[in-house]
């Protein structure tokens, strides 16, 4: 061995590779944000800019479920409670941000109200509506998951609780005129901070927002799933028994998840809601949750970035449809979510990790990428041998 001769540890390698491979994502991420805040505005109308912004919105909560079903396999059907929290909780500072002192909104009013209910009364600041938006949702959900995950429910039963959860949430709100407005939810917005939420300067800082916090959640959601804490995730969604059997206790873990699944979701319905201009009963119907999970599954389950990407193609796919073919545009979108289920399985970000860079190095010549070790693909010897077994 020569004094020039290098040593190449394993290990070493392989953090340098894990290094160079986030420092590659986090430029891509950094990217598309700047993209999407200096350059779409330029190519987009205000209505398909405002469009964007809601849908990059959903994509927010989109994050939240692939976290808890991509990862940890727990398909929830109920995530529009958390969306609508979030969403309300914001609502109700923008309801009493422009009222005098003493002023109720003008529904309360009309449903014979005489004072501001207690509840709503730390809502008159902005900071305490802030925090709320993450954190209602995440202690609802927090709740919620510890008294399913201690009793080791799971599975389809726990998907039934979801749904469960999302009618009692929903037959509640509806019913509230006096105190939520019933069936017509929060609306008529006016200042946020001193600003006229409905002029064109304030719904873009509204949409530059979206797309940072967006970037911020796919970054949360990127650490959370590397390293230990992320191949748990992914040991309890592929063997919870084993977990518990090697000494980890699956609950806990479950329950941080879903918890911070559910603020996540949370803070997409603050967003969503800013830019829609209205929060109703509506976000926790229980159609809304299942179309949550078709953004998941159309993108791809467990990657992250199928969970922005299926939210974005099947919103923009819903809204074009719509428009072209006002009638018959359902049957284009169940034909979308067939054809994605039976032909990509693995979904639309799946396909393009297993099949797509690979088609696409193909057409640019260059060589294949090769799953086993390369220099075992690339030595000669080996490639002459094979042509003398083929002969």
């Amino acid at each position: 061995m020569t004094s020039d001769s290098v040593i190449e540890i394993p290990g070493i390698n392989r953090r340098r590779q894990r290094r160079r491979l986030m420092l590659i994502e986090v430029s891509g991420v950094a990217l598309v944000a700047l993209l999407l805040i200096v350059l779409m505005p330029v190519l987009l109308s205000g209505f398909r800019l405002s469009l964007l912004g809601r849908f990059l919105a959903l994509a927010i909560a989109a994050l939240g479920i692939d976290l808890i079903w991509g990862y940890t396999g727990l398909l929830s059907l109920g995530h529009g409670i958390f969306f609508a929290l979030g969403g309300y909780a914001l609502a109700m500072h923008l309801q009493l941000a422009p009222l005098e002192a003493g002023r109720l909104p003008e529904f309360m009013t009309l449903y014979g109200g005489d004072k501001l209910p207690w509840f709503w009364k730390p809502f008159d600041s902005f900071g305490f509506a802030a925090v709320a938006v993450l954190l209602i949702p995440a202690v609802v959900g927090g709740l919620f998951g510890y008294l399913v995950f201690r009793n080791r429910i799971r599975g389809v039963y726990f998907s039934i609780l979801t749904q469960a959860a999302t009618i009692v949430f929903f037959n509640f709100f509806n019913g509230q005129q006096k105190l939520f407005n019933g069936t017509n939810g929060l609306t008529n917005y006016k200042t946020l901070l001193g600003a006229d939420v409905n002029s064109s300067r304030t719904q873009f800082i509204f949409y530059t927002l979206t797309v940072l916090f967006l970037a911020a959640s796919y970054a949360l959601c990127r650490w959370l799933t590397r390293g230990r804490f992320g191949r748990l995730l992914v040991a309890i969604r592929d063997d919870e028994s084993r977990v518990r059997f090697t000494g980890y206790n699956p609950t806990g873990f479950k329950v941080l998840v879903f918890a911070i699944s559910a603020a996540l979701a949370g803070l997409g319905g603050a967003m969503f809601t800013l830019q829609s201009g209205i929060i109703s009963p509506k976000a926790m119907d229980i159609a809304f949750s299942i179309e949550m999970v078709i953004w998941v599954a159309v993108g791809g389950r467990g990657t992250l970035v199928g969970a922005v990407l299926g939210t974005l193609v099947v919103n923009f796919a819903k809204s074009l449809l719509s428009e072209q073919f006002s009638e018959i545009w359902l049957f284009f979108q169940g034909a979308l979510f067939l054809i994605v289920v039976t032909v990509l399985p693995n979904g639309l970000a799946g396909w393009l990790y297993s099949e797509g860079i690979q088609k696409m190095r193909s057409l640019l010549g260059m060589d294949r990428q090769v799953i086993t070790y390369p220099s075992l693909e690339e030595d000669p010897e080996v490639q002459r041998e094979r042509e003398e077994i083929g002969h």
